[in-house]
């Protein structure tokens, strides 16, 4: 069973354009007060018992984790990989939280294991989007989503000093390097492709990015000039042809030549994440510099209105660890200004204080709505971003 067209374009959809409701009662206002990282600390904890309890599915479950609670009619038995992925990030960020952190490495390890029950190897190796045989019928490979992996093994290398999450990330270059399109008859060549098919139609800006990231960030472990020169070559096509303005990059590009100019969180924060990543291992203070003109643009374009709340929660938590990553290397005290209005908004707001679950729009985002599902993927983003502050002192 496989992550269709269909439901990322739902989603998409339902981001682009719908207008949501009034704040629910039970919302409270975002306290002026800052809130300590022994508050997000266990923040982080609670949000993290609410996904075990409602959502892992066990050790006899081979570690796999639910699409959403409750179940739905349309669910497959498992969660696809995009949501075990961030289930996968969610316990890396609980395992570097100051004092309690050692208790989550045996979670973190099992994790890791369970993602690799979604690769196939062969002729085109990959991730697929849904567990291939036995365990389920298989799906396409999402480039984006064997990007992320692999940005998910370099954290754990980097917490661990394993280097067998450093060869897994290793082991996904050359399956992203497939995406690059060489065909330059079309408009602005070059750029990724979303999902290995014949059928994909669209250069998409975050595969291209997120591969960037991950390129960048492997240059800096092993100083390979090869990993170099993709992800200059993969954060140049996405800063010159897919660059709205300064921080904000619009979605993909289709082979027909139109471009779709929905704006992410996400696809902003891995373009300041590869810049970021290229000056530590370049030194090239321009990366730097476009980091940091990318970050203070988009933080002035996000925080208007309710932007960042009606975005989905995930792609917030992608945008959020790549200005605090930007924030260790050139300090700004807006970045994390920033991220903790957020989170204590999403936490008086969207949190289920009776489970711990977090509850938003069908998109991800949005006002708090209990009778929509709540989804693995939501909450280990809502995990991700207490932990994430926990950690950040």
């Amino acid at each position: 069973m496989l992550r269709s067209l269909l439901r990322r374009t739902t989603v998409t959809a339902a981001c682009a354009g719908l207008l949501w409701s009034a704040v629910p009662a039970h919302a409270q206002p975002a306290r002026p007060h800052p809130v300590s990282p022994a508050a997000w600390a266990g923040r982080a904890t609670d949000a993290y018992n609410a996904l075990q309890a409602h959502l892992y599915q066990g050790k006899d479950q081979h570690g796999l984790y639910l699409e959403r609670t409750p179940r739905q009619a349309n669910d497959p038995e498992h969660s696809y990989l995009w949501p075990m992925r961030e289930a996968a990030a969610a316990t890396v960020d609980m395992q570097e939280l100051p004092g309690s952190g050692p208790t989550y490495r045996t979670d973190a390890t099992e994790r890791f294991d369970t993602i690799e029950l979604y690769f196939t190897p062969g002729t085109r190796p990959g991730y697929e989007s849904y567990l291939p045989a036995p365990l389920g019928s298989g799906g396409d490979i999402y480039y984006d989503d064997n990007a992320v992996v692999g940005l998910s093994e370099l954290d754990q290398y980097d917490s661990t000093g394993d280097r067998t999450y450093l060869a897994r990330a290793e082991q996904i270059i050359p399956i992203v390097t497939r995406a690059w399109d060489s065909d330059t008859t079309k408009a602005c060549p070059g750029g990724m492709d979303w999902f290995d098919s014949t059928n994909n139609t669209i250069r998409a800006t975050n595969v291209t990015a997120l591969s960037a990231q991950l390129a960048a960030r492997l240059y800096e472990h092993t100083h390979n000039p090869a990993y170099l020169a993709k992800a200059e070559q993969w954060y140049g096509w996405v800063y010159s042809c897919m660059r709205q303005a300064p921080g904000l990059y619009s979605n993909d590009r289709g082979d027909d030549g139109s471009t779709n100019p929905t704006l992410w969180t996400y696809n902003s924060g891995a373009m300041i994440g590869t810049a970021t990543a290229l000056y530590r291992g370049t030194g090239n203070a321009d990366y730097l510099h476009k980091a940091v003109e990318d970050a203070r643009a988009s933080l002035a374009y996000w925080t208007q209105g309710t932007r960042l709340h009606d975005q989905p929660a995930i792609f917030n938590a992608f945008y959020f660890k790549d200005l605090l990553d930007l924030d260790a290397v050139r300090p700004d005290p807006a970045y994390r200004k920033a991220v903790s209005a957020y989170a204590d908004s999403t936490y008086a707001a969207n949190r289920d204080a009776a489970t711990g679950l977090f509850h938003f729009q069908p998109s991800g985002g949005g006002d708090y709505d209990p009778n929509v599902p709540a989804e693995t993927l939501e909450q280990s983003a809502m995990v991700q971003i207490f932990a994430t502050l926990a950690a950040d002192n």
